[in-house]
């Protein structure tokens, strides 16, 4: 499939597994120029030989002051301005009881899923806005639309990044930017066999 990428410059957050590692597999297919990036310096690594990605950088997302830099960074790596963004970033803890959740979980939980993707965002769009070529993709969950029983972070915080980018998406599309939120159900990765167990019990 020829989605019109190639040579595109792109960063995956969140890639060392799952979506995160499947997306950049795919945009590497598609001939972008992509950069990958997680917490864990050895799984990126290993990412970014299994998916072909020109740059695997080690970077925590909950760094938010440094996100203008890390950014800086990776255009530099990439021989230029991000044309594609993808924000993919991990779950909060999940619990049975939706009130036992202290007040740090939440406070860190917005930070991740919400605080995170706004500073990529506010860093990125503007030079789309100008070049008038923009793709941001947005891995959410159907989560935001359909609570989980025992996801109370995530789902709250997942639909107020939806809302955001969606508010977003209708002030950045006349310049030629598209903001689109990917909700995926049950797939088989990593984070859904730590939550729900075996693929059988799953």
């Amino acid at each position: 499939m020829d989605l019109g990428l190639r040579d595109r410059r792109a960063l995956v957050l969140g890639a060392s597994s799952g979506l995160g590692r499947a997306s950049a597999a795919a945009l590497v297919a598609e001939g972008a120029c992509v950069a990958i990036a997680s917490r864990s310096a050895e799984r990126i690594a290993a990412a970014g030989a299994q998916t072909g990605a020109q740059v695997a950088v080690a970077f925590d997302v909950d760094d938010l002051d440094g996100i203008p830099a890390f950014v800086d960074g990776v255009e530099a790596a990439l021989g230029g301005p991000l044309d594609v963004l993808v924000t993919n970033t991990g779950g909060p803890p999940a619990g049975p009881d939706a009130l036992a959740f202290p007040r740090e979980q939440w406070v860190q939980g917005h930070r991740s899923l919400v605080l995170a993707p706004m500073a990529f965002v506010e860093r990125v769009i503007p030079g789309m806005r100008e070049r008038g070529w923009g793709r941001v993709v947005n891995i959410v969950s159907t989560a935001a639309r359909e609570p989980n029983p025992s996801l109370m972070l995530s789902n709250a915080h997942r639909a107020a990044i939806l809302a955001a980018f969606k508010t977003i998406s209708d002030q950045v599309a006349a310049d030629g930017v598209t903001v689109n939120s990917v909700l995926p159900g049950l797939i088989g990765t990593d984070r859904l066999g730590a939550l729900l167990g075996s693929p059988e019990q799953i």
